[in-house]
């Protein structure tokens, strides 16, 4: 009888072991990761998202010379080869919402 409740407690020891295991690795992901998934989305006008740009929608002239990405100039090649320099509706180039409408123009173009 006393072998069987050691045994009883060992299980629960062992059950609350990995239970504070399972806590803490599931602790060890940051707010904007998800384990097992592909890496978030870069955030909009970061110099992560303007090269995810410069690669869909290429400024340069492939030997090296081109807009400085990110800059204005950039944005306004960007805008024309996207064919929407000098619209109504685009937003201002120094917003965030200029990013966010270039983003949306971009996402149908990914394969």
């Amino acid at each position: 009888m006393l072998g069987r409740r050691y045994l009883e407690m060992g299980a629960m020891v062992v059950r609350l072991c990995l239970a504070v295991l399972l806590a803490v690795t599931a602790g060890c992901t940051g707010p904007d990761e998800t384990p097992d998934s592909a890496p978030a989305a870069e955030s909009l006008c970061s110099d992560a998202w303007y090269a995810a740009v410069e690669e869909q929608v290429p400024t340069g002239d492939g030997h090296g010379h081109g807009p400085d990405i990110g800059s204005d100039e950039w944005k306004s090649v960007v805008e024309f080869k996207l064919g929407v320099r000098g619209q109504l509706d685009v937003p201002e180039r120094a917003s965030e919402a200029w990013c966010d409408y270039i983003d949306r123009l971009t996402a149908g173009s990914e394969q």
